[in-house]
């Protein structure tokens, strides 16, 4: 239906109900011409949320259909808009769109003037395509009534929808507040400002959403708040020289929706379309939805880069290193090749993969180094070792509901070395993760079985399973997803394949400490500023802005090499993972047995980020 030459995509009644529909995100909601008042100034625009929804979900590189009222002529205002997306529904006069006057009085504060809806009474759920089973995303805007975004949103379930998304607007909220409860409830995504979060909830404190489901709450120029069940984070915004900031939210809206049907985390799909938001805000109504080019997006933090040459010589040395293959998660440490409970034991072990570090004055001090299983072991080796002895002994300890109901003296038992001394640092810290996992899989209904077994029936395997774990506590929380892929690495290398992943998929980097540090000292990431080399060298606690500069270029550093060496990111990561023995925390690194010390920085002294935190 798109066409190059930007030929109108609307395609009229007759698509109306007539069969299944794919598209990356349908909105049902619809266009409208607006008169808006902001600055002292008057402009008339196009308008509507479901517009605004679906051209910001097309600007971040969506396929996108529109279900709403369609105009014929289709004027001027809107003919943007329906060279863009596939929109499709009853034919309707120009005359007959809806029609608002919104005035703007700054600080986020906006009022409905009057507001003619028109057509809008001409959408039928009815009228729907038959399947919608072929959308990743359907997206509900905001309409005249809650009653109606209810309607549709039973229809599209039951014509297949696997995901869907609401937005809502002030004046349901203060008249037809049951109406909306029950949207939040049924619906998977759930978008609305901060004073209709104050109306819905009663106070900010009260905010929250339902295992398995993402609330995302707009604040201005305070930034975005993210709910992945009962996680809130907080997004900061892009500075943007506001000019009218008509769509705004619906503009975030789309553009998230667009990222989470590409596969994106929720904070990371909030992070990029945060930018779109703020590009909309500098024009009148959706002008700077109809830009094309490069995205606007978060840069590279300054204080550190990426050497190019550097990386392009590890990647040739590394496409013509024939013994770089992945790891198969066997022996000892780890269940036997068909074992009963393997999944369960994989999915909660690796939730404790972080954090095998002490600290003392505010640096690094030493590793953990324990014995257990009648030899030293280190680290993640040491834990895979207890978890093993733990399931063999109490197998029921790692299913969802021994997992919630973990208590701090039994995790002690489970993590104890052979000489009866408790060396597993961040012990608080593993039981919030422990109790997090089994809440939410307890309150989605969902085992590890069933997460799996959902990912393999999916057309993207990989993506299914990682954006699953979105929602579950201990995986959800990290933007990187590090833990996440590395169980997606485990199930899809164990011999028994338990994770199928597509052909055209491939694992995203896994940054851990120890990957970090090799970045650092290979030289693959530089770094230009003065204190936080000094920090790094010194081997002090940082905050996590520091930490994140490194782990974002150190994530871009291997996407890079993974591509140019033309080695699966399997192989990489196990290969980079040992060189913690060749290039260790604590004693000076052995160049010589390292393979990669002829194209080496050989910068020792640095050492990676020190920040404690559950994601690695």
């Amino acid at each position: 239906m798109a066409d190059a030459r930007g030929v109108t995509n609307s395609v009229g009644p007759e698509f109306v109900g007539a069969r299944r529909l794919t598209a990356d995100v349908l909105v049902v909601g619809g266009a409208s011409l607006d008169q808006l008042h902001f600055r002292g100034r008057t402009e008339r625009s196009a308008g509507g949320a479901g517009m605004y929804t679906a051209a910001a979900a097309h600007r971040v590189g969506a396929q996108v259909a529109m279900f709403a009222p369609l105009p014929h002529p289709m004027p001027e205002a809107l003919q943007a808009a329906a060279k863009r997306i596939t929109w499709f529904g009853p034919k309707v006069s120009p005359l007959r769109l809806p029609h608002f006057e919104i005035t703007h009085h700054g600080a986020g504060v906006a009022t409905l003037d009057s507001a003619e809806w028109g057509s809008e009474s001409q959408l039928r759920p009815g009228d729907l395509p038959a399947d919608l089973s072929g959308c990743e995303l359907v997206h509900i805007a905001a309409l005249s009534s809650a009653w109606r975004q209810l309607e549709f949103l039973d229809s599209c379930r039951q014509r297949g929808a696997r995901l869907i998304s609401v937005g809502t607007y002030g004046r349901v909220v203060r008249h037809e507040t049951v109406a909306v409860h029950r949207l939040i409830q049924k619906a998977d995504i759930f978008f609305m400002n901060e004073h209709e979060a104050l109306g819905m909830f009663g106070s900010l404190d009260a905010v929250k959403a339902e295992s398995g489901k993402l609330l995302f709450v707009t604040f201005g120029h305070r930034g975005v708040r993210v709910w992945q069940g009962q996680h809130e984070t907080l997004i900061p915004v892009e500075p943007a020289s506001e000019l009218d900031p008509t769509g705004a939210g619906d503009a975030f809206c789309g553009a998230t929706l667009a990222r989470l049907a590409n596969g994106d985390h929720p904070l990371r799909a909030a992070s990029a379309a945060q930018f779109v938001a703020a590009q909309v805000v500098t024009a009148v109504g959706p002008r700077a939805l109809w830009n094309s080019g490069i995205l606007p997006g978060p840069q590279m933090d300054r204080r550190v880069s990426l050497c190019q040459e550097r990386i392009s010589a590890v990647a040739e040395l590394l496409a013509g290193m024939e013994n770089v293959h992945p790891f198969a998660f066997v022996g000892p440490g780890f269940p036997k090749v068909g074992a009963s409970g393997a999944l369960e034991f994989f999915f909660a072990a690796t939730l404790q993969q972080f954090g095998f570090w002490q600290a003392r004055s505010g640096r690094y001090w030493r590793p953990l180094l324990a014995p257990i299983d009648g030899a030293h072991r280190k680290g993640s080796d040491y834990l895979w070792h207890a978890m093993m002895r733990a399931y063999t002994d109490t197998p029921e300890l790692f299913s969802s509901t021994g997992q919630y109901s973990m208590t701090s003296k039994r995790l002690r038992i489970i993590l104890r070395a052979d000489d009866g001394t408790d060396p597993m640092p961040a012990r608080r810290m593993r039981l919030q993760q422990a109790r997090a996992y089994g809440y939410d899989m307890l309150s989605i209904g969902l085992s590890p079985s069933d997460i799996v077994a959902r990912a393999n029936c999916s057309h993207k395997p990989l993506l299914s399973f990682l954006t699953g774990l979105d929602h579950i506590g201990g995986y959800k929380e990290d933007v990187l997803r590090k833990k996440s892929v590395l169980l997606a690495l485990i199930l899809s290398e164990r011999p028994e394949k338990f994770l199928r992943i597509g052909a055209d998929e491939s694992l995203p980097p896994i940054i851990d400490y120890h990957l970090m540090r090799s970045c650092l000292r290979v030289g693959l990431v530089d770094v230009l500023d003065t204190s936080l080399r000094r920090s790094l060298v010194e081997r002090r606690l940082i905050p996590a802005a520091d930490e994140w500069a490194i782990r974002r270029a150190s994530h871009d550093a291997l996407m890079q090499l993974v591509e140019l060496s033309g080695k699966s990111m399997a192989a990489v990561d196990w290969f980079f993972f040992n060189a913690r023995r060749r290039c260790p925390e604590m004693h000076v690194p052995d160049c010589s047995s390292c393979s990669l010390d002829l194209v080496c920085a050989h910068k020792k002294e640095l050492f990676q980020p020190v920040l404690r935190t559950a994601f690695y």
